[in-house]
């Protein structure tokens, strides 16, 4: 039957058929078809073909013919397809169909017309299926503007009924595999580690997985189709207020939505879970919002960790108290204050006075709980305004906010007095506990917290050095006071130092005086620093402070690698001329020891690591300590010298004759050399006591099978006195001023230049 039998003359928009439960063949005919047809131009937009699509939902899509003349097939699914792209609105909203198709018939299924309708229908079937429904026209041979013309539109219907009926049997053939599919998908929903709730277009659930229904404590039978904020119930974590419904926002957004931080979920049961959560639309192929899908985990375990290292990070974890980097943060706070509002604080720098002797006397574990003790007897003596904090070892920080001065006094006062009273008990014994403090005003003057800092700290030194147990107010004209201050600021002058590199290494020598003295030549290792205006120091200058503060275990390193690595390249360049003569290695370079490194436990494994590293003979190295460090702690400084001796170095005991009881410990310290203190030395010409102790000292020192070396030999009346005494070794400006250590190729050993 001929086209014209069926459509009107006039152009017309027809429907393809629905052809659900016909059946239809090869024979068919457009009678046996049911085709809707409505009467629209051409010209009509493409938004009221997207209206009679939707309000025909079967239909699978439209024929576009004019005046007799096949134009082309427009699929439901390409055509929703263009209309959801960015750019559809411009190009198709009101606009004619025909600029539609013109964009469309690209997807085309093109067929010449000499094809059957058989070959035809095969060629369709070898698309993929997304494809089944595309425009398919047949090409005539014309070659003029208008190359798609059927000719025989039944075929062409036949055709498209028959991959209809295929692509049925295609789908029904394919639903066990989809079946397979929706089981994978359901497996993967119950095994991932996140919850997962789907909901349909209005808000009701329609699936929980196992993680959802134990964070909710909804079962998925209890829960679908019941509305989501029924289910799941979240609250603001700080406000407590209720959430924001993300789903809701996503089905009338149609935009994924992650949920606001700090959301708390409340389960069913009263539980309270911290989560994370994101919510996405849930879309068809055209492009339709049918559901929304939210999906969250619980972070109650990655929150309270959060919490918990950002709590550590600003508090001490023995005393709970805030640490010095939170109390530095909040006395910025307060001095801004004081600048900007005219306020007054008070600050309290605090230093127990007793603390060594508990933890010497009982252990770690005594000098802990004294110090969680001091804190809670503090604590109940400050008001809430106050902050206290542990700044480090027994040293504590205590700011007065809105306190003057006077004020500030007395609540120093009333803690001192408290601390005083106080009584520590460890099993068998009780200890009584000091307190230094040093207290200072933070008032609108152009001070930083740095400086504040350092002043307090000074004043609290100050107290310590004039007693202990005492109050001390910082006052700017106060010499001591100012002296303790200058300390605090070599502190960063000495750390700015090693950064640029200007620390010198100096030596003096130490030469042999009589015949029977080891003529081996021995050089004692000496430190300078040049500032920051090229000018050089002496270790006096700088040397106090690196004590205070710690700093010399970190200074005693730096002259041991430098000293070492410079020595090392020495010997690698004149190895040969070294070994031949045997100079180099009979020389002895004497290092000064602090008391802080001969307490620091790492730094015997240190200087073994150096010497294995460079290469250095032990016996080349001479380690001397003062006898002021070696009566300190006599044990600890016999255990570290034996431990150095074992490695094969040698050790002198500087200034001997200082200390009251240097010949009562001397047989029990394992020392080479006694290094005779300079104040006797550089008097013994004119005073006969003095004269009396070297001899004394050089005496006892012989007994033992020491080498004694004579410090501040300034002039030769004085070389001449020491010689006459049997002195081995003299050392002093008569016989070399400390000068710049290099090292010579020429001369195989260290020189000075």
């Amino acid at each position: 039957m001929h086209l014209p039998n069926i459509l009107p003359l006039k152009s017309h928009l027809v429907f393809l058929p629905e052809l659900s439960g016909k059946q239809l063949n090869f024979g068919s005919t457009l009678q046996d078809l049911t085709l809707y047809q409505i009467s629209i131009s051409p010209e009509c937009s493409a938004y009221k073909v997207a209206k009679i699509l939707e309000d025909n939902p079967l239909l699978p899509g439209v024929l576009i013919i004019n005046d007799n003349e096949f134009i082309g097939v427009i699929s439901r699914s390409h055509f929703f397809e263009c209309m959801s792209r960015p750019y559809s609105v411009d190009l198709f909203f009101k606009k004619p169909i025909h600029i539609f198709y013109k964009y469309a018939q690209s997807q085309a299924l093109i067929i010449l017309q000499e094809s059957s309708i058989v070959t035809a229908a095969k060629k369709a079937l070898k698309r993929p299926k997304q494809y089944l429904y595309e425009p398919i026209v047949v090409k005539t041979k014309q070659e003029d503007r208008q190359p798609y013309k059927l000719l025989d539109m039944q075929q062409l219907l036949l055709a498209q009924m028959q991959i209809h009926q295929l692509t049925m049997l295609a789908l029904e053939s394919s639903q066990q595999s989809l079946l397979e599919e929706k089981e994978k998908a359901q497996v993967t929903l119950h095994s991932i580690g996140d919850a997962v709730i789907t909901t349909d277009a209005l808000g009701n659930i329609e699936f929980l997985n196992p993680v959802a229904e134990k964070l909710t404590g909804w079962s998925l039978d209890e829960a679908r189709k019941k509305p989501l904020i029924e289910v799941f119930k979240i609250i603001n974590e700080s406000s407590r207020e209720p959430g924001k419904n993300s789903v809701e926002t996503v089905l009338k957004s149609g935009y994924t939505e992650d949920s606001a931080k700090h959301t708390i979920l409340i389960a069913r049961d009263g539980n309270e879970f911290v989560i994370a959560n994101s919510a996405a639309p849930i879309r068809t192929s055209n492009g339709e919002i049918i559901g929304a899908v939210l999906v969250f985990h619980d972070i109650t375990s990655e929150r309270k960790l959060t919490h918990l290292l950002s709590w550590q990070a600003s508090h001490d974890t023995l005393t709970g108290l805030i640490n010095r980097y939170e109390f530095e943060r909040q006395l910025e706070e307060a001095l801004l204050t004081a600048q900007l509002e005219n306020q007054q604080h008070t600050l309290c720098y605090l230093d127990l006075d007793q603390f060594k002797i508990v933890n010497d006397t009982c252990g770690h574990a005594a000098g802990d709980e004294l110090l969680r003790q001091i804190t809670t007897l503090l604590q109940s003596r400050i008001s809430v305004s106050d902050t206290l904090a542990r700044l480090g070892g027994d040293e504590f920080g205590l700011l007065l906010r809105q306190c003057p001065l006077n004020q500030g006094v007395l609540v120093a006062k009333a803690l001192h007095e408290n601390i005083q009273k106080f009584r520590f008990i460890w099993e068998d014994k009780s200890f009584s506990v000091g307190i230094s403090i040093g207290l200072i005003t933070i008032d609108d003057s152009d001070r930083s917290v740095a400086n504040l800092m350092s002043a307090a700290d000074a004043a609290c030194y100050t107290a310590k050095n004039r007693g202990r147990d005492r109050i001390q107010i910082y006052q700017a004209n106060d010499s001591e006071l100012l002296k303790e201050h200058g300390q605090m600021q070599w502190v960063s002058r000495i750390h700015k130092a090693f950064e640029e590199n200007r620390f010198r290494l100096y030596c003096q020598s130490i030469v042999p005086i009589n015949s029977f003295s080891n003529k081996s030549q021995h050089y004692e290792v000496l430190l300078r620093l040049i500032d920051e205006n090229g000018q050089l120091l002496s270790p006096m200058a700088f040397i106090p402070a690196a004590e205070r503060y710690n700093l010399m275990p970190t200074i005693d390193r730096w002259v041991i690698s430098t000293l070492f690595a410079n020595q090392s390249i020495f010997n690698r360049h004149n190895s040969h001329q070294c070994h031949s003569t045997n100079s180099n290695y009979n020389n002895s370079y004497a290092i000064n020891l602090s008391g802080a490194s001969i307490n620091d436990e790492q730094f015997i494994d240190f200087l073994h690591e150096q010497l294995i590293l460079h290469k250095i003979p032990p016996e080349m190295i001479c380690f001397e300590i003062t006898e002021t460090v070696a009566i300190i702690n006599l044990s600890k400084a016999t255990q570290f010298i034996h431990s150095l001796k074992q490695l094969g170095c040698r050790f002198a005991l500087d200034d001997f004759g200082s200390g009251m009881s240097s010949f009562a410990y001397l047989k029990n310290l394992p020392v080479d050399y006694l290094k005779i203190d300079g104040g006797f030395v550089k008097d013994i010409v004119e005073d006969h006591v003095a004269g009396a102790m070297v001899e004394a000292i050089n005496r006892i020192g012989q007994m033992m099978g020491l080498q004694t070396i004579a410090e501040f030999v300034e002039n030769d009346a004085i070389l001449e006195r020491v010689r006459a005494l049997g002195v081995n070794y003299a050392q002093g400006y008569e016989i070399s001023k400390p000068l710049p250590l290099t090292f010579s190729s020429s001369l195989c050993r260290m020189c000075f230049k």
